[in-house]
Parts: C-alpha cells; structure tokens; sequence
C-alpha cells in the first residue's frame, strides 16, 4: 500500500453561517490510497470546534506513515480496526482512510458499494440543500437560485423564527432546520410549534450537545421530531441519543468512516430512530461516499459539492435532489492522482 495525500482549501458559493460562526472556504484533506496499481480516494474536511484541524491530519500521516502503509489488505472493514487502534485521537484521518479502503474494495470486486450491499438506489431519500443564516434578501436569493425540493434552513439566531416565516412565503418545499445547538430549552419550546406551524419537517439539534436533561424534557414535548447532529458523533453516542432525540445525524468525518457508520444506522433502527446522513462541506469526493449509505436511510444530507465554488472530483450529480449514480466501482468517484 502506498499512501499519498494533498490538502485543499475549498471555496464557497456563498459565505457559509451558522449559529457558531461564519467560513468562506472548507479546508480539506484528500487521501490516495494505492493498493497493486488500484487507487482508492477518501476525504476528510477541517472543522474548526473538533479541535482537528488540517495541520493536525497532515502530522499524524507523516508520524504514522509507515505503518499505515504496510497493512496487508484485504477488506476494509479489518482495515478500519487497525486504523482505528493506530489513530485513536483522530478519527477524522481515520474516516478518509477508510473511505480510501472501501473505494479500493468496490474497484476489486468491480462494483460500486451499494451493490456490493445489495441496497437499491431507487430507495435512496432526495438531498435537502442548505440555506445558511444571512440577510433575508439574500437567502431569499440564495433559494431562487437553487430551486429545490427540501431546504434544510440554518437557525439558532435572534429572530431566526420570522426568518423562516419570511422564507416560506417563497417556496412550498420541505424546510428542515438546524440549530446547530443554539437555543435554550425556553427558546425551543417556544419556537418548535411555531416551526410546526410553517410547516418544518424536522429540527436538528436545538440544544447544547450535553444537555441530555433538557433533551429528555424537550422529547417528550416537541411537536417536531428532534434529531441529534453534534449529541450523535461516534457509535456509542446512539445509545445516549434513544429516548432523548427521534433520530440522529451521521457524519462520516466525526464516528470515523464508513464502516462505523454502517453500525450506527443499524443499531439505530433497532431502537426504532430515524437515520440521517449528513455533510460535513465535502467536495464530491467525500460526498459520493455518502451517496453509498443512502439508501439505508431515512433522510441525506449531501449537498457539499452544490454549496462548493470548486470540487475536487466528479461522479455526484442530483436532479432535483435526486441522486444520480454512475458505473463506475468503488464509491463512483472520478478523480486525478494526486501526489504528496
């Protein structure tokens, strides 16, 4: 195995805000797996309260490369194991790596994954796409020019609930929004029926990601389905989410890669959760491993490369939120080698 990688700093259509703060590019990691001549590709995307930063990713590839490299492979998921012991503290190399493992996987056996899973794509949910907190005119804009069926509506401001009011005079599509933990339990309980009222499908974490207490009072409570974003980050945190959210949002980046994020939406349906899949930013490299667990669930949330004013790779496209799959094997990612 050769291990080869390259850093990005992606640029946004729009200036991206949320209720933590605002970014005008997505730092990025791209890994390049090379395995007897097949290569495979994995992603993994710099947020800045994960405390994992590009610099971080970069340090553990050059101290760990050796032995990163001298696994013998053979599937990924034994793949994922060793890396997982390997890289403890940072799951997020782990993610892009096991992404890279399960790329070369599908390109041994000639398949994209869903095949591989026996999943059927005609099954797979329609991608929400993001309208991030601004001025009303301009995401009032930022909607006209993406005509969408499902918008998932970043809140968690002053005056957040008459923005939303203000957005649905426009458009008769799906609205979703996420707080990204910037309400109080007052706030939420005060906010979440009119929410309903305007038609919301859902609310994605509306409090902090430790207040189990408020969560438990706003479950029992909430006229909206609530579904945990920054509660719900590695495989254990499912369990602790059953009871005081509806469902959970998984992203790839923070439980580590496709493989535990597999057990995850089992194990959430088990417990009778509805099952997201959510970006991180992603470029269509990230993204088309998203693309794989989609039809495993019950809603996704995969529209890095739309929000994107460069991508890094092809083989994602939508229509009308629609993913459209390819044939080609692995994750179904097109993309020049990259060196390091």
């Amino acid at each position: 195995m050769k291990l080869s990688y390259k850093t990005y700093n992606l640029p946004f259509n729009h200036p991206f805000t949320i209720s933590k703060g605002t970014k005008t590019h997505q730092p990025t990691l791209i890994v390049e797996l090379d395995f007897m001549g097949i290569k495979g590709y994995g992603e993994a995307p710099a947020i800045s309260y994960y405390n994992i930063p590009i610099e971080k990713m970069v340090e553990d590839i050059e101290r760990r490369k050796m032995f990163i490299e001298k696994f013998a492979f053979s599937d990924p998921e034994r793949y994922w194991h060793y890396l997982h012991h390997l890289l403890p503290a940072n799951p997020f190399l782990v993610c892009a790596l096991d992404m890279a493992g399960w790329d070369i996987y599908g390109k041994l056996k000639r398949k994209q994954l869903h095949q591989l899973w026996e999943l059927d794509t005609a099954t797979a949910p329609l991608t929400d796409y993001t309208i991030a907190i601004d001025s009303i005119e301009h995401m009032v804009a930022k909607m006209k020019e993406k005509p969408w069926p499902i918008y998932k509506i970043k809140v968690g401001v002053e005056g957040d609930i008459e923005m939303v009011a203000e957005l649905r005079k426009h458009t008769d599509a799906i609205f979703r929004v996420d707080a990204n933990a910037g309400w109080t339990l007052d706030e939420s309980l005060q906010k979440i029926p009119l929410l309903k009222e305007l038609g919301v499908e859902f609310v994605e974490q509306p409090l902090a990601k430790d207040d189990w207490q408020g969560m438990k009072v706003l479950f029992d409570k909430s006229s909206l389905p609530l579904i945990a974003d920054e509660s719900c980050v590695a495989e254990a945190d499912v369990e602790k989410c059953h009871q005081h959210f509806h469902g959970i949002n998984i992203k790839l980046t923070k439980c580590s890669g496709i493989t535990p994020a597999r057990r995850m939406i089992k194990r959430a349906k088990e417990l009778g959760m509805k099952v997201m899949v959510g970006c991180m930013n992603e470029s269509s490299v990230g993204t088309a491993a998203i693309a794989q667990l989609a039809p495993m669930l019950d809603y996704v949330d995969m529209d890095g490369p739309l929000l994107l004013a460069e991508d890094i790779g092809e083989g994602v496209e939508f229509d009308f939120g629609k993913i459209k799959y390819n044939d080609l094997p692995g994750t179904g990612i097109k993309i020049d080698c990259i060196t390091d």
